[in-house]
This record gives structure tokens, C-alpha cells and sequence, in this order.
């Protein structure tokens, strides 16, 4: 249940802050950090950070399937770990956020702009952190709780 609310939330957070970029960035970028952080309204075909430009097919077909593929995962090992059911509720929210953009536009709403990096968006950021957080459990707990158990 935690996992639908998590991922419900992300969802909301993302669709909201990418209407509030539609809406605001329409006259350009705003200058929140000068040289290092602005938001800037990008419409993006590819994937997180921009990458794999052009790609709406194969997102559409590949989005879904891992999304299932996640939601089995965490179904299968029934776990009740709090790091691999944030991780989880983070991805999906993430992914299903971007998808919405995808079928509905044709293209993902960026708008996040650190000057090092490609613009990105909410989604991508909770993709991202799953992701990093799942890998931490992983690493650095996984092994230790099993040990526990035994």
C-alpha cells in the first residue's frame, strides 16, 4: 500500500511541477542560480537527461514491461523492507510520470537546468533516487539483514 501512495505522490509532484513549466517558462528561463541552476522548459523525446533522443516507441513498449517486471519483483519477494519498497514506489512513480508525458504529448516535459548536466524533471530525479537507493541497500545492507535472519 505504501508503494501506491509513494508512487501516487510522485506522479502528482511531477504532472503539477511539469504544468507549472508549461505555464511559466512559456517567456523563457527563469535564473535561479546565475551560471549554475535555471528552469528552463525543454521538450524531450529520448529518456532521462535527454538521452536516446527519438526513442518514443521503444519507451512506450519498454516502460510498461519494467514497470510489470518491478511490480512482480516486489510481489514475488513479498519484501517488507522499507528501502526496497521506497526504491521501488520511487521508479514506478518516476516512470509511470514520464509515461503519462509520452502518450499524452508525444514527448517528456524537462525543465530542471543545472548547467553541467542535461535538463530533466521530477521523474527523472525520483528514477534517479530510486535507483541509488535500491543500489545502497544492495551494497551496504542487503547481505547484513539476511545474515540476521538466518
Amino acid at each position: 500500500m505504501i508503494i501506491l501512495i509513494i508512487s501516487a505522490l510522485v506522479i502528482a509532484l511531477d504532472q503539477y511541477s511539469k504544468q507549472w513549466a508549461v505555464e511559466g517558462l512559456s517567456q523563457g528561463s527563469i535564473i535561479v542560480i546565475d551560471g549554475f541552476f535555471d528552469l528552463t522548459y525543454v521538450q524531450n523525446t529520448g529518456a532521462a537527461f535527454g538521452l536516446f533522443q527519438n526513442g518514443k516507441a521503444y519507451f512506450l513498449i519498454l516502460t510498461p514491461a519494467i514497470m510489470i517486471a518491478l511490480l512482480l519483483y516486489v510481489i514475488a519477494k513479498q519484501r517488507k523492507n522499507r528501502w526496497v519498497n521506497l526504491s521501488a514506489a520511487l521508479i514506478i512513480g518516476g516512470a509511470i510520470g514520464n509515461y503519462i508525458d509520452r502518450i499524452r504529448l508525444g514527448y517528456v516535459i524537462d525543465f530542471l537546468d543545472f548547467k553541467i548536466w542535461p535538463v530533466f524533471n521530477i521523474a527523472d530525479s525520483s528514477i534517479v533516487l530510486g535507483t541509488a537507493i535500491y543500489a545502497y541497500y544492495v551494497f551496504f545492507i542487503g547481505d547484513k539483514e539476511g545474515k540476521r535472519e538466518e
